[in-house]
This record gives C-alpha cells, sequence and structure tokens, in this order.
C-alpha cells in the first residue's frame, strides 16, 4: 500500500513540475525506506541537462486564454455594479465574442517572445472616459490593442454605448466597431459606479 501511495506521489509531483522533478530527484531518497537510491550505477542523470536547454514554450492559445480572461474581468470592473447587471447579458453574447476574435487576432501572429512580453492594463477609466484596457508590449510600453466603449446619445434613441477598438496597425487611427448596446433614454450612470 505504502509503495503504491508513494508511486501516486511521484507521479503527480512529476506531472505538476511538468517533469522538473522527476522520480529520480534527489527529495525522493529521503522518502525510501532504507535510504537507498534505486538509481542503477550505469544510468546517466540527463534531468539537470534537460533543465539547462529546455525553454517553456508559450502556448497561444493559453496567453490568448489569460488574455481573455483578464478582458472579461477588467470590461465589467469598468462597467461597475450599476452597468454591468443591465447590460451583461448582451456584452456576453454579442460583444465579448468579437473582442476574443479581436485579441486572437493580434496575439496569433506574434512571435513567441512578443507573446511572452504582452501585458494588459488593470485600470479601467471611470467618469464617461472610453479606455476598458490595452494589451501592450511590457518591454517597450508599446500598446498593440486598445479597446474602448463610447457613451453616444441619440436624441431620439437615448443612449447607446458603442464598443470598438484600434490597432498599431494604423497607429490607431480608424475605430474598428464591435457593436452597440442600448442603454434607455435616461442618462447613464459614470463607468466604474
Amino acid at each position: 500500500m505504502r509503495n503504491k501511495l508513494q508511486k501516486l506521489l511521484v507521479s503527480t509531483v512529476a506531472v505538476l513540475t511538468l517533469g522538473v522533478i522527476t522520480s529520480n530527484h534527489s527529495i525522493w531518497e529521503n522518502l525510501l525506506e532504507h535510504g537507498e537510491s534505486h538509481k542503477t550505477p550505469y544510468t546517466k542523470d540527463v534531468s539537470k541537462e534537460y533543465i539547462q536547454h529546455a525553454q517553456p514554450e508559450v502556448d497561444q492559445f493559453t496567453m490568448s486564454g489569460q488574455l481573455i480572461d483578464q478582458a472579461k474581468e477588467q470590461s465589467y470592473l469598468k462597467f461597475g455594479n450599476r452597468i454591468g447587471p443591465k447590460i451583461s447579458n448582451e456584452f456576453d453574447h454579442i460583444i465579448f465574442p468579437k473582442i476574443e476574435e479581436a485579441i486572437h487576432m493580434t496575439v496569433d501572429h506574434l512571435n513567441v517572445n512578443e507573446k511572452r512580453d504582452l501585458a494588459m492594463t488593470e485600470k479601467p477609466s471611470g467618469d464617461y472616459s472610453e479606455k476598458i484596457f490595452h494589451i501592450y508590449q511590457a518591454s517597450s510600453g508599446q500598446d498593440m490593442i486598445r479597446f474602448h466603449v463610447r457613451t453616444e446619445r441619440r436624441p431620439v434613441d437615448g443612449y447607446y454605448y458603442n464598443f470598438h477598438y484600434h490597432t498599431y496597425k494604423d497607429k490607431f487611427a480608424s475605430h474598428n466597431n464591435l457593436g452597440e448596446i442600448y442603454w434607455s433614454k435616461d442618462t447613464p450612470p459614470k463607468w466604474l459606479s
């Protein structure tokens, strides 16, 4: 029973540490009953060589997934408790899938080092400012893509939220429309409220 439990523990640690700590690692020697290593004397331990030469690869889906999770979090932070509950359904089903698509279009063509260097702003602007979040290169501070929402008042219809983004490709000049959500004829509350 103890042997099975030990094998399970070793396997779990190897999986969780992505193979950095293997069954041959020195921490397991202290757990053996007799203090003996189960290594054969002719086996070359390549785990240290592997660690020195291996570079963790950035999975594009993992990086995009992290950015997308942060994007949703920053969006709802901007909406606050007064706006968020009223527009969440339309935002989740209409606007946010387009935000995901724009993030993928921006991130997928970057090389591995550029992907590792991506970061997201953490403070959406309040009052009636447009900024939701920006994705940028952390080393240079250069924005890659900017997501904004503008409050528009239409004389007959009332207030709309216009979601759009800008990219570095055209020096943030054009508005790339993501969609609109109707608020009401009443003046909407300020962001972050």
